[in-house]
């Protein structure tokens, strides 16, 4: 027979509970540990891509500024700035004959109230507008008014200056008043 005596001083204590949560947080520590380990690796690809890419970038930039001076050296040339001259003629000629006249005119005739004809019109183009020097004649003084009127509601117009107003010099015409104006046709 056995008999099963407890010789110690203290009674005997089991350390289960504490095994248990160690082995729980150990868990959840390596499981993080391998999270963080796997995204910072991740990160680790990333950049790596991002130097090489920008290292790219940074060769590309650098051709372009070799390309841009060699253009440079090029154009400044003596043989190569008369070719500059005459594109620049070119692509004036170019930008007159790429803006649409027609619709100015159109814009222009929309304008006119009845009583009231273009004399004579200057038009020249100067960037993104054209300058128009108006001459402009009225049967009457009503016509002259809501051709006036018109003007200062035009989307078309602007900058618009009356230079002169005055009976026409002929007496045969039956136009009552003549106005010079100066004004800004916007391409719409």
């Amino acid at each position: 027979m056995r008999v099963r005596l407890n010789l110690a001083t203290n009674p005997l204590e089991t350390h289960r509970r504490f095994y248990l949560g160690a082995s729980v947080v150990g868990l959840v520590a390596g499981a993080l540990f391998i999270v963080l380990g796997v995204h910072f690796f991740q990160l680790l690809k990333a950049n790596r891509q991002s130097r090489v890419e920008a290292a790219q970038v940074e060769r590309q930039i650098g051709d372009l500024q070799r390309e841009r001076r060699e253009l440079e050296q090029f154009f400044k040339r003596p043989e190569n700035d008369k070719l500059h001259d005459r594109a620049m003629y070119v692509n004036t000629l170019i930008d007159d004959r790429s803006f649409d006249w027609t619709q100015m005119f159109m814009d222009l005739e929309r304008l006119m109230p009845a009583g009231a004809r273009i004399v004579s019109l200057d038009p020249k183009l100067a960037g993104d507008h054209v300058e128009l020097k108006m001459v402009i004649a009225a049967t009457s003084e009503e016509a002259k008014l809501k051709f006036l009127q018109t003007l200062e509601t035009s989307k078309e117009l602007s900058h618009v200056e009356l230079r002169s107003d005055h009976a026409p010099s002929s007496n045969e015409s039956a136009d009552k008043s003549v106005m010079e104006f100066l004004a800004w046709y916007s391409r719409g």
